[in-house]
């Protein structure tokens, strides 16, 4: 287990379509640019998974844009893989020669992030979500107020930048139509769901609206546009759907929001720091379980539930994704990764509910799931962990033919 950094590195403001493979790869390209600014050109060589979806993700895009477009030249490797990370890329500074000036390794591990910061220092005293609970029942604070007097005043200022930031890119998507890009041929959804969920009655509205607001964001996101890792953008739908539906039923205030922001983001610090948020490395289970275990936290507490029920909610979200496969067809964050958020994103809300029918009591931990998450997830064939080897990428690549 590792101790936890601060929520402004789980929640990355930035633009699709994957934090893995674009927003972590364009930051580790500025960083090598930066140190080596007299290069005459680059060379970036993309390992294993990162190689594999890559161009469906428009890495090389990320990469060519942040080094120097038309100096950069971008090498494709899916079937060799450095040693840390399924997600590798290795950036070579080259003179007017061609010859190697500088060689550095990268590896992208999830949400954004880059296995290079770990160098930075962790905000969080504890390892567990068991630590955080037995320091929450001993001081009588709630999970937000446990983040709270760990994290700086920015951080809170964060949280408000980021519920501002989901907020907008549900305005967005649900405002927007038109093709989604990448040649599947796929049409924005969100708008239509609005008003076909509208002429709906009771029983079925609250969902339609729910997937509405989930197909928002994640097709901003397939789209390019600006999102939050939450934990991950393949993942961005999930919580701002679940958090943006509840505001307006709950008639609940922003302050509210920034506080569930902070008690989801514990949740999704915890699998990250001890589990995985990245598909390469454990499949969607990371990306989309993860993201339903924080809605499902955050839920539950909008709702009035204790600290254990909200445990429960968080670990529900996370084990009942167990072994999920992230197959994207195409390598495109789209298929099935638009429909899953909606789904997500339902089912957190089913999460919260059942906890609340409980009195917070269950067997397995939340920090069992995150153990569980990840074994499995080691486990998966590489077939199934973003490669778009197998699963539904197979099958479409083969219908293709």
């Amino acid at each position: 287990m590792h101790f936890m950094k601060s929520l402004t590195e789980l929640y990355r403001l930035g633009r699709g379509p994957s934090s893995s493979h674009t927003m972590a790869p364009a930051r580790a390209a500025a960083r090598f640019r930066h140190d080596f600014p007299l290069a005459a050109s680059f060379r970036v060589t993309l390992y294993g998974s990162l190689a594999a979806t890559g161009k469906g993700h428009m890495t090389d895009r990320a990469i060519e844009e942040a080094l120097r477009p038309g100096t950069t030249r971008i090498v494709w490797e899916p079937g060799l893989s450095l040693p840390e990370h399924p997600n590798a890329m290795r950036f070579e500074a080259l003179d007017a020669a061609g010859t190697t000036l500088a060689q550095r390794d990268e590896y992208s591990i999830g949400g954004g992030a880059l296995l290079s910061d770990r160098t930075m220092a962790e905000t969080y005293d504890a390892v567990s979500l068991e630590q955080v609970l037995a320091d929450c029942q001993r001081t009588g604070s709630s999970f937000w107020e446990y983040v709270r007097t760990r994290e700086t005043a920015a951080t809170w200022i964060h949280l408000t930048e980021v519920w501002s930031a989901m907020t907008e890119s549900i305005r967005r998507g649900l405002s927007s139509e038109g093709a989604i890009p990448g040649g599947l041929g796929l049409c924005r959804r969100a708008r239509s769901l609005l008003r076909k969920s509208q002429m709906l009655d009771a029983a079925f509205r609250a969902e339609g609206l729910l997937a509405a607001y989930a197909y928002a964001v994640a097709e901003e996101n397939a789209c390019g546009g600006a999102v939050v890792t939450a934990p991950t953008c393949g993942s961005s739908g999930v919580l701002p759907a679940v958090l943006y539906h509840l505001r307006q039923t709950l008639a609940l205030a922003d302050e509210d929001m920034v506080r569930a922001l902070a008690t989801a983001g514990l949740f999704g610090n915890v699998v990250k720091a001890n589990g995985s948020i990245s598909g390469a490395d454990v499949g969607c289970q990371g990306e989309i379980g993860t993201a339903c275990s924080m809605a499902a936290a955050a839920a539950t507490q909008l709702h009035g539930g204790t600290l254990r029920q909200i445990e429960y909610a968080a670990e529900m979200g996370l084990e009942h994704h167990f072994g999920l496969t992230c197959d994207p067809v195409d390598g495109l964050v789209q298929i099935p990764c638009i429909e899953r958020n909606a789904h997500a994103a339902m089912r957190a809300i089913g999460c919260a509910r059942f906890a609340l029918l409980s009195d917070g009591t269950h067997r397995i931990s939340f920090d069992d799931a995150v153990v569980v998450l990840l074994e499995t997830g080691r486990n998966l064939s590489s077939l199934y962990r973003e490669t778009a080897g197998g699963g539904l990428a197979r099958v479409h690549r083969a219908r293709q033919r």
